[in-house]
């Protein structure tokens, strides 16, 4: 069985339009994930990436062309100004490796859920009430948005560690266990092709 490193962001809004299609993917291939959320922030200085609010405006007028006809042709809702970006994105970060770790719940419900509250419900995903519904919605119990902080910190720091080891520089990143990587939710097509041996 293969096994998938799902590097992301909460406040991604290109892990928001990855949507479950990730999930999908995992399905039909017969492929696990691990989903590790970093401080993508962190990720940047580490490996030579640009905070939105540092790059020229063409890049960001560009980014928000390409994130409109992305949303538009994946029929999600987006909106490019969310009330609630950027927030601290520790809190929700947390509850998914927590849930990660306690287990009975749909990781990849958790994760959209959570993105979407961002990006299409105008929510705050640092809030502890946001954080509980989507726990709770995904089929975990919404008490794990209190407990494991020590350990959700030092998993979240530790993820970041890894990201640069392996070469990731972005989000959402896909790496499977043979080694290749995959940056983008546009690149998934690609991922199932690798995954099931066609690429």
């Amino acid at each position: 069985m293969t096994a998938i490193d799902y590097f992301f962001v909460t406040l991604s809004p290109f892990s928001y339009l990855a949507g479950t299609r990730l999930e999908e993917v995992a399905e039909r291939t017969g492929a696990t994930i691990t989903y590790k959320p970093l401080d993508i922030m962190a990720l940047f200085a580490r490996t030579g990436g640009t905070a939105p609010k540092d790059r020229h405006p063409s890049r960001m007028e560009y980014r928000a062309q390409e994130l409109l006809r992305m949303a538009k042709h994946l029929d999600m809702p987006l909106n490019l100004k969310p009330a609630h970006w950027p927030t601290n994105a520790a809190p929700s970060s947390y509850a998914i490796i927590a849930a990660q770790s306690a287990g009975g719940g749909d990781l990849g419900k958790l994760t959209h859920s959570i993105l979407r509250a961002c990006w299409a419900e105008e929510k705050d995903i640092a809030d502890d009430g946001v954080i509980k519904d989507c726990l709770e919605r995904a089929g975990f119990d919404p008490n794990l948005a209190d407990s494991g902080l020590l350990a959700g910190a030092e998993t979240y720091s530790s993820n970041l560690e890894e990201a640069v080891a392996k070469g990731v520089f972005g989000a959402p990143f896909y790496i499977t266990d043979d080694g290749q990587r995959f940056w983008g939710q546009d690149r998934l097509t690609f991922l199932e092709a690798h995954l099931a041996g066609n690429a």
